[in-house]
């Protein structure tokens, strides 16, 4: 099977090959290694690999991936201090927030090669690691079937199989059943992600534990919110941020504010879409509104006194959430219903409104209901009354984000288990 995989995958790339290519020009972060996705390793970096040998690999995506990642790593380093990490990332922008929140001296960042068995060679060779874990559910044949043969143990950290992940891997579970069966360790989020691994791979009982989602580990960032009235350039202002949207959500969400700013002159919009490269297209959704606004990216646009900012930057999420006073759950909303973390907002006790559902993350959700932690909407057309009773009432913002916080504390656990699983495979 791995054998016509790799027969065929240079074909497939093709075709996704320009995709790639605008992505690499559109996103920002770092880029100077990028030559590591196809294996290619200059002399210095060679070096510098092979001292690593024997390492600890992890392997995260993007910078939700990266970021539940790193404290797992702090911890680790910390439980064995001579032990060597190495730390990939598919996205640039994953990539410097890995650069800038590692000890080089401990962790190496890498980029990880794409899956095609002369790139993964490359990079397996140099590495040879002792361990590699990959978070949630990144089943990739040839770097799971290199790892192995290696001799590495291999984990799944903080593993979720979705709605949609689960149909696609049971019709095809000829090709995913092996690849799980070569897992030592499996920790899974929930008793249904241990149920749905067990259906697609009978017979790896023993490798499956329910340890909980890392993320409701996830400490609020350090230091103060993004500073608004400074941003804004006015004082007294309400700041309503919509986080991770996703198409087609901004009209609803602008649609929604301007009705509201009429009722509440102070009220400001931040929107921070999920994928930074639709700038262009939700500032002309602005525009066409006639809104005052400023792109962040690029700082365009109104530099004081406006009621949009379009934040479509990478790594700031985090601190726009922690100092915004109302927080709006993309990929909820306008048909979406997978949704985006909504345990960030909540940790930080942030009043969160969301959708109906939030397929990817339906515990955290559910956990948030349970503690009447969070305003669901179950129609498009109730957002403007939810905000609009949030907005009215501070106290009952402040009640709904402490509840928040306090469901976040309760579930806390997933690192220390995650830790011990990881540490003993």
């Amino acid at each position: 099977m791995l054998f016509f995989y790799n027969l065929f995958f240079p074909l497939v790339f093709l075709f996704f090959l320009p995709g790639l290519i605008v992505k690499y020009i559109r996103r920002s972060g770092y880029k100077a290694t990028y030559c590591e996705r196809f294996g290619i390793f200059g002399a210095a970096r060679r070096r510098e690999l092979k001292e690593w040998r024997g390492a600890v690999w992890l392997h995260a995506v993007s910078v939700g991936e990266t970021n539940l990642t790193l404290p797992l790593l702090k911890a680790w380093a910390e439980a064995e201090p001579g032990r060597k990490f190495i730390l990939s990332t598919t996205t640039t922008t994953a990539q410097e927030i890995a650069r800038n929140k590692t000890d080089p001296a401990r962790v190496k960042v890498i980029f990880c090669p794409i899956d095609w068995c002369f790139f993964v060679w490359s990079a397996m060779r140099l590495i040879r690691p002792s361990k590699l874990v990959i978070f949630e559910t990144e089943l990739w044949p040839q770097l799971i079937s290199s790892a192995k043969r290696s001799g590495a143990k291999l984990m799944l950290a903080n593993t979720r199989i979705s709605d949609h992940s689960f149909r696609g891997y049971r019709r095809f579970r000829f090709v995913i059943a092996p690849m799980l069966r070569k897992f030592d360790r499996i920790c899974a989020q929930t008793e249904l992600d241990r149920e749905r691994l067990l259906t697609i791979a009978p017979g790896i009982e023993s490798r499956v534990s329910v340890c909980g989602n890392i993320k409701f580990d996830q400490a609020p960032p350090a230091g103060d919110g993004a500073d608004f009235p400074a941003l804004f350039g006015e004082q007294g202002i309400t700041v309503l941020l919509a986080a991770s949207t996703h198409s087609p959500e901004e009209p609803l969400i602008l649609d929604t504010f301007m009705a509201l700013q009429k009722e509440f002159p102070a009220l400001r919009l931040v929107l921070v879409p999920r994928h930074a490269e639709r700038g262009n297209d939700i500032e002309k959704m602005i525009r066409d509104r006639g809104l005052s606004y400023h792109r962040r990216s690029n700082d365009t646009g109104d530099k004081q006194g406006f009621a949009v900012l379009l934040a479509d930057t990478t790594g700031e999420l985090a601190r726009l959430i922690k100092g915004a006073d109302l927080v709006i759950m993309g990929k909820t909303l306008a048909g979406n219903d997978e949704g985006q973390n909504i345990i960030e907002p909540a940790v930080m006790g942030k009043p969160v409104v969301c959708g109906r559902q939030l397929k990817n993350f339906r515990q955290a959700l559910d956990a948030l209901v349970k503690g009447d932690a969070v305003l669901r909407v179950m129609k498009d057309d109730e957002l403007t009354g939810a905000v609009r009773s949030l907005l009215a009432d501070p106290a009952k913002r402040r009640e709904l984000g402490e509840r928040a916080r306090a469901v976040m504390l309760k579930s806390r656990g997933a690192l220390k288990k995650i830790l011990a699983e990881v540490r003993e495979a």
